[in-house]
């Protein structure tokens, strides 16, 4: 997880988990529309996950 990623995931989340297809994408944005909070920690596990 380099740092620019990290950064993208706390100012737009969806954007950070591009690459991680469109279920991940779909369940951040829903998450960062429902609050910040919930889309940057969901964000930051997806990118975290080192199966994908």
């Amino acid at each position: 997880m380099s740092f620019w990623r990290v950064v993208l995931s706390i100012f737009c989340p969806p954007l950070a988990v591009l690459d991680k297809g469109c279920g991940s994408i779909l369940i951040v944005f829903i998450l960062w529309c429902l609050g910040w909070i919930p889309g940057v920690i969901a964000a930051l596990i997806i990118l975290n996950n080192p199966k994908r």
